[in-house]
């Protein structure tokens, strides 16, 4: 079984990200950049699939190809996935932030050469927080879709046919849902903790391959149908008021017209 992981370089989560001053969009010079969390956590699942570890079957996946559309720097989050367990990388080269619907478009036509059984992938970038992608992508496919996965199961089904059962969060608490491949399915925080790289799978990864291709190989329109107005931080909290007792407290929140 081919499994797809799509993997985005963002801004590192532990950076706390910055406006330009022209409120045009985000700082990203001289910023740590790293995986996006919850693709990282699609490639560690992944690895297990091939590995066969927790509740995967030995083998369950013989090949995890991994795929990246940014700008040439995006080919160290590949090399990343590349040292966590993955076998080949694919990077499509854009400098421009691509909206979702784009990206949707060209991993189509990546699925539609490299014909996979399962893509895994986050199910946001912690930069857009679009959350649109994965189901873009399956409604292009035709394709079956369970999002927020927390658990994957992957099994021969009661007719033999390969399915994936996928337990995922809802409001409500959990619900399991079984997709028949190939299908796209989007991973959640709580699915799997990712491995370290180890340092001599580190240096294994620098000889795998990364083919680097341009968006105009795939003949895929990208043009943005959205334009960003202004990009602004978030009011700063102001500061917090002390009371001497309930009554006080009482007495303030009818002044601020709350009770």
């Amino acid at each position: 079984m081919k499994v797809l992981v799509p993997v985005k370089r963002v801004i590192d989560s532990n950076v706390k990200a910055r406006v330009k001053a022209d409120q045009t969009g985000v700082d990203l010079a001289n910023v740590k950049m790293s995986m996006n969390p919850f693709d990282e956590i699609a490639v560690e699942e992944a690895v297990r699939l091939k590995e066969g570890k927790e509740h995967h079957a030995a083998g369950t996946a013989d090949e995890i190809v991994v795929v990246s559309i940014g700008v040439p720097q995006a080919q160290e989050t590949i090399r990343t996935a590349l040292a966590m367990g993955a076998d080949r990388g694919l990077l499509i080269q854009s400098d421009a932030d691509l909206e979702p619907l784009a990206v949707a478009k060209l991993l189509k036509a990546v699925i539609d050469e490299e014909k996979p059984d399962l893509v895994l992938m986050g199910k946001q970038s912690i930069d857009g927080d679009n959350n649109a992608v994965g189901q873009m992508l399956a409604a292009l496919l035709d394709w079956p879709q369970a999002t927020f996965a927390s658990k994957i199961v992957i099994d021969g089904g009661q007719s033999g046919e390969r399915r994936a059962t996928v337990t995922r969060e809802v409001d409500g608490g959990l619900q399991t849902v079984a997709a028949a491949l190939p299908a796209v399915v989007t991973v959640d925080l709580r699915l799997n903790t990712p491995r370290y790289a180890s340092l001599p799978n580190i240096m294994k990864a620098k000889k795998k391959e990364i083919a680097v291709r341009a968006v105009a190989d795939y003949g895929v329109d990208v043009a943005p149908r959205l334009k960003v107005l202004k990009v602004a931080e978030p009011p700063k909290r102001g500061a917090g008021v002390k009371v001497t007792d309930a009554a006080d407290l009482v007495a303030r929140l009818k002044t601020a017209g709350v009770l």
